[in-house]
């Protein structure tokens, strides 16, 4: 183990040696616990840690190797969740400060169910924009999570803990949410992988919402193999989430050796190759030099299906909290609550115009999909910003850094599609993301290409902090 730099292994790794009894849980407990403590106060990533519970986890999983039992596929492996994700007798926070006195949570959440059945240590929860409405990884309340590449730049947000820990060699796996690029945007910033899965893939049930018709939620991780151990185990129906389909359950980790022959991609150009900077440009090109893509396709509408995305954000967010803002107005952040303020003035037939819009939006998008099996384009339109940096350069025009670090993951998240965040290194210290973009329900295809450009070098070291 590498206790200065946290654990050098990765979750399939951890699993392995575990249920093997050549390494011991509680040991490798110890030693997250260890880092995490020494990381923290830097990085901002946690703000609870489980010693307790995760203890009685480890030596559980322990005894189950000794016993001559199988604890799981994840036996082991250290894991922690953004802090919207029910945890048994915490508070669920979602990043906010009003819901500091609500009650502990009388469960966990499913996805946290099933990881910890299947072996997975919960060691905490992670900082996070309030209420999920955020695209910085900076908190009014409990401060940035701070980037491990460079301590003085955003992670992304809003799963911004959720990038660090995993980027910062905190833990090899988190869980986030992706409503309009909160799981994307942290892992271009970070240089992590990352999964937004197809809408009702995976259950949400246990998780506090922000938008329930755009919610998703998805694992982060340093290598596919890890993020596809995740998602294996976090599938399957649940009527506690009543948008979770009842689709087939697919085995990915086992098909990541399988080659990609055969599969047509394309770089999604127009709308997504407007106001890239130049490092984000280079990302992509290096991607598509990799895969041999030449082919090139514009998403017709994706402008329109940004701006759609925004009106309903901003009216289901708004009703959502429309009791919290009239009794706790002063204890939101100025920005969410402005935002969350101006969706309840929205005009009712302009959120029921850009749900017409979106259905259109879907089927031209899926005919593309009967063309291609994937598309490339930019995670962020540039690496990570300073904290607390108000604006940008893009296209010419200084622009807002908050609304716009969503600029290409927005339009994938109104109509649900699966994605694969890889992450690039760049000629600079920051690295920037490149999504894999799926057909619904093609998540196996979009994580077996990540996995082929991981075995060519695309991904990012832990860095020394």
């Amino acid at each position: 183990m590498n206790t200065q730099n946290g654990p050098s292994f990765s979750a399939a790794e951890i699993a392995q040696q575990v249920r093997r009894g050549e390494l011991r849980a509680v040991d490798l407990l110890q030693d997250t616990l260890s880092t995490i403590r020494a990381k923290n106060g830097q990085l901002n990533a946690f703000t609870k840690i489980t010693e307790g519970r995760a203890l009685q986890e480890a030596e559980a999983v322990d005894r189950q190797v000794a016993e001559g039992k199988d604890p799981g596929s994840l036996a082991g492996v250290p894991f922690a969740v953004k802090n919207l994700f029910d945890l048994a007798g915490e508070i669920t926070l979602a990043g906010s400060k009003i819901n500091r006195e609500n009650a502990p949570a009388l469960a966990d959440a499913t996805a946290v169910r099933r990881l910890t059945a299947a072996g997975a240590i919960m060691v905490g929860a992670l900082n996070m924009g309030e209420y999920a409405y955020d695209f910085t990884g900076e908190n009014t309340h409990y401060g940035p999570s701070r980037n491990p590449h460079d301590l003085s730049r955003m992670t992304g947000g809003s799963s911004g803990g959720s990038g660090a820990a995993v980027a910062g060699g905190m833990v090899p796996l988190a869980l986030g949410s992706d409503t309009n690029g909160s799981i994307r945007v942290p892992s271009s910033l970070c240089g992590i992988f990352g999964l937004k899965p197809t809408y009702g893939r995976l259950s949400r049930a246990g998780t506090f919402p922000f938008c329930p018709s755009l919610d998703h939620i998805g694992p982060l991780a340093r290598s596919v193999a890890d993020l596809a151990l995740a998602y294996d185990v976090m599938q399957g129906m649940d009527p506690a989430d009543p948008v979770c389909a009842d689709t087939a359950i697919e085995t990915v980790r086992a098909q990541l050796g399988e080659g990609i022959g055969g599969l047509k991609i394309a770089i999604a150009a127009g709308y997504f190759s407007q106001q890239a900077t130049p490092v984000a440009e280079q990302a992509l090109s290096r991607v598509a030099a990799a895969l041999e893509v030449t082919d090139s396709i514009e998403l017709p509408g994706t402008a329109q299906a940004r701006a759609a995305a925004y009106l309903i954000t901003n009216a289901e967010s708004s009703n959502l909290h429309l009791d919290r803002l009239r009794r706790h107005a002063a204890d939101y952040d100025p920005d969410v609550r402005d935002r969350m303020l101006a969706g309840t003035l929205l005009p009712a037939s302009w959120n029921i115009q850009a749900q017409r819009f979106r259905r259109w939006y879907q089927e031209a998008v899926l005919q593309v999909f009967a063309r291609y099996d994937l598309l490339l384009a930019p995670a962020t339109p540039m690496p990570a910003p300073l904290i607390g940096q108000r604006h940008m350069m893009l296209g010419g025009e200084e622009m807002l850094v908050r609304p716009h670090l969503g600029l290409y993951t927005q339009p994938l998240s109104f109509i649900g599609l699966p994605v694969v965040v890889v992450p690039v290194a760049t000629e600079g210290a920051m690295p920037i993301g490149v999504q894999i973009i799926a057909a619904p329900w093609q998540e196996a295809k979009a994580l077996k290409v990540a996995s082929h450009l991981e075995l060519y070098g695309f991904t990012c070291p832990i860095p020394y902090i």
